[in-house]
């Protein structure tokens, strides 16, 4: 994004810079790439993952159609 200065004030690593371009990026698996250039030459990047997190999983026996819980798996 090209165009006016304006006075970043959202995180404490920007508060008061004047950024001059941003823009975002799509990486192959999920990644995306938020960028933020300022007019004293520094940038704050972001890198944001997407992933699937199995919160819970169980181990069932439905032969008879109740699905009767044999196992919890839960993680920590």
């Amino acid at each position: 994004m090209w165009g006016k200065l304006c006075r970043a004030t959202n995180t404490p690593a920007s508060t008061g810079r004047w950024s001059t371009w941003a823009e975002h990026t799509f990486e192959e698996g999920g990644l995306l790439f938020i960028r933020v250039r300022f007019t004293d030459k520094t940038e704050l990047c972001w890198r944001v993952n997407t992933g699937i997190v199995i919160e819970e999983a169980d181990l069932s026996d439905w032969k008879t159609g109740n699905f009767k819980k044999i196992k919890l798996f839960r993680k920590g």
